[in-house]
């Protein structure tokens, strides 16, 4: 029996944002396919202990994911990604925290490759927490940045997190901001990374052709988007159960009328068709599912336990 623990710079060190930005989208195409065994994710304390797992039946492999989240903290997320297979006894043991903010990062990527405008260049991102830094570095994998702005309410903290981007970002022209109104007016794609239980910014604070990724809010009392922007936009988002379960912003849209169930389009259903109903503007839409987790645990396998699958 085998057994491999990785901490959170094991984690960065084996994958690459590349690398779990192709696995992650693997993993929608078999979503959508049905290859996934995916309870929707246990919640207690209102989000402040989670747990998630995935079965994927093609390779009989699975995850377990269990983590608290406290953003007075850091790293606010801790706990551990498990990886298991059917008739081997070895296991892998990753950091949550780090599986965690590089597949949502992942998942960021897919979308943004698919969704944006292909001559993309300015990001403007709402959040500086633990999520912010995969946020850029996932845009910047599929759309090369010019211009990043970082918004946040504390500018030292903004400030910190471009001196840490810096050496991936050579030749992007980066700047901080505190009005997240302002800072969007002529972004072209915008990230929202941040615990808010209303929306950044108003719709007409957007300009008409963008692309809007919203990662922070995962449960029914958080909010990060205004019903107007939903309304106004193609909507595509991770899983459907989670998202009518956990997404405050899709919740309150449907409440108000501003959406329908059937405006909303699962990304993997979206990668596998032949056309993709866009508007002027696209919102991707994520909570996070078990899924992503696994994508990027099975690259983990792959390099430290030899597994080839399928």
């Amino acid at each position: 029996m085998q057994s491999v623990t990785l901490d959170a710079d094991g984690v960065r060190a084996a994958v690459s944002m590349r690398e779990a930005i192709d696995a992650v989208r693997r993993g929608f195409v078999d979503l959508a396919a049905g290859e996934f065994e995916m309870p929707t994710r246990t919640v207690m304390r209102d989000g402040q202990f989670l747990v998630m797992n995935a079965h994927h039946r093609a390779t009989s492999t699975a995850i377990i994911k269990t983590l608290s989240v406290n953003f007075d903290r850091t790293p606010a997320i801790a706990g551990t990604v498990v990886w298991a297979e059917t008739g081997r006894t070895d296991t892998l043991i990753a950091d949550a925290g780090a599986v965690t903010t590089l597949r949502t990062g992942a998942a960021v990527g897919v979308a943004t490759d698919l969704l944006a405008p292909a001559d993309a260049g300015r990001l403007t991102l709402i959040g500086a927490g633990g999520q912010a830094a995969d946020q850029v570095r996932a845009v910047h994998a599929v759309r090369p940045l010019r211009e990043l702005t970082v918004v946040n309410t504390d500018p030292r903290r903004a400030a910190a997190l471009l001196e840490t981007l810096a050496p991936e970002l050579d030749g992007v022209r980066t700047r901080t901001a505190a009005d997240p109104e302002a800072a969007v007016a002529d972004a072209d794609i915008v990230c929202c990374a941040t615990p808010a239980t209303s929306p950044l910014f108003t719709a007409a604070a957007l300009p008409a052709r963008v692309h809007v990724n919203a990662i922070g809010a995962f449960r029914p009392t958080m909010r990060e988007l205004p019903d107007e922007l939903l309304a106004d936009s193609a909507v595509f988002i991770d899983e459907r159960e989670a998202i009518l379960q956990e997404s405050g912003e899709i919740l309150h849209a449907l409440k108000a009328g501003a959406l329908a169930e059937h405006d909303l389009t699962e990304l993997g259903t979206a990668l596998t068709a032949a056309d993709v109903p866009r508007g002027s503007r696209t919102v991707f839409k994520s909570v996070g599912v078990a899924m992503q987790d696994w994508a990027v645990a099975r690259l983990l396998a792959e390099k430290f336990l030899g597994d080839r699958l399928p």
